[in-house]
């Protein structure tokens, strides 16, 4: 088997990150890595391929939209993020890239002009090769920066340019309804089948598992808990999961909410993974949403949280199929 090869992230890089030097690079935000962003990642690949050089990701944290909302109405302001920024590294490895450049969006970047960024940050901090953008790409402040001014401009600057059309649909279907704010809506109503069919792939969480109250062990359903980020806006849940542990997908169920029976404290993530016993505290796992179980519940007694909770298990032990 050959080694698997390694990713490399790079954070505001001063000069090109070492094994990412003359890449190709997609450009863009890519939040989810959804079927829609991958017709640009897919191109930015191919074209590497064919040059015979290493393909990345150049994305912002945090996310633009969050940078122009602070100081507006606040918490609640900040966008859903759909992967955060070690997830979508993680997704993009699978998908083969080299590595993932992120920059800082702050005030100098959101007020850097488009030759500027073409200049500075392309050209002398990022040695791009080429860079493959979609139709719909503009940057630079206000905007001002369009994929025409960009292939105008590449050639002053010796680097290729490809732009991606508009695609309409893919080898699962059509791509019109395909977005990260359709992906987000799904997720913020629970339907995390609908997630994945617009995203390509189960939408998951990945985090460090954490010490919680230890009320599920003291029911005899353990969970491994995981803190989510103030921005996940999925819906208070039960779900049927699987989850990634040192390369084994394992089954489970799992409650995201505020455990209305016992304290209604902040939302927590609590997997209960089955047929497994193990010590997982800040272990890194990763937990894929399959499929919605019920809304989050307040009961009246332990027996009737208990008795629901046997149901839970049962039922999406037939949808995960064992």
């Amino acid at each position: 088997m050959a080694p698997k090869k390694r990713f490399i992230l790079s954070v505001d890089p001063a000069q090109p990150p070492e094994g990412l030097e003359g890449a190709v690079v997609a450009i863009g935000n890519f939040d989810g890595v959804h079927r829609g962003h991958r017709a640009v990642i897919f191109r930015a690949r191919s074209l590497a391929q064919r040059l015979g050089r290493p393909c990345a990701v150049l994305t912002f944290e945090p996310h633009p939209a969050d940078f122009f909302a602070k100081g507006g109405k606040g918490a609640g302001n900040m966008i859903f993020r759909l992967t955060s920024r070690d997830a979508k590294a993680h997704r993009l490895a699978e998908l083969g890239l080299d590595g993932m450049i992120v920059l800082t969006f702050d005030a100098d970047l959101a007020r850097q002009d488009a030759e500027t960024f073409l200049s500075e940050i392309l050209v002398r901090r990022l040695g791009v090769g080429a860079v493959v953008v979609g139709y719909d790409f503009h940057f630079g402040a206000r905007r001002a920066g369009s994929p025409s001014y960009l292939r105008e401009q590449a050639e002053k600057f010796g680097f290729q340019v490809e732009i991606v059309e508009k695609v309409v649909a893919d080898d699962e279907g059509s791509l019109e309804a395909v977005s990260s704010t359709a992906t987000r809506e799904a997720l913020e109503r629970g339907d995390v089948a609908d997630a994945a069919a617009l995203l390509g792939h189960p939408w998951s969480l990945i985090g460090s598992v954490i010490h919680g109250a230890k009320l599920g062990r003291q029911l005899g359903y353990p969970t491994a808990n995981l803190a989510v980020d103030e921005s996940c806006r999925l819906k208070f849940a039960i779900y049927a999961v699987e989850v990634a542990i040192d390369g084994a997908l394992l089954k489970g169920v799992a409650s995201f909410g505020r455990r209305p029976t016992f304290d209604n404290g902040p939302p927590l993530l609590e997997v209960y993974i089955f047929d497994f016993s193990g010590d997982l505290y800040d272990k890194e796992i990763e937990v894929f949403f399959i499929d919605f179980l019920r809304p989050e519940q307040k009961f009246d007694s332990l027996d009737a949280l208990l008795a629901q909770i046997r149901r839970d298990e049962e039922q999406a032990r037939q949808i995960l199929g064992g």
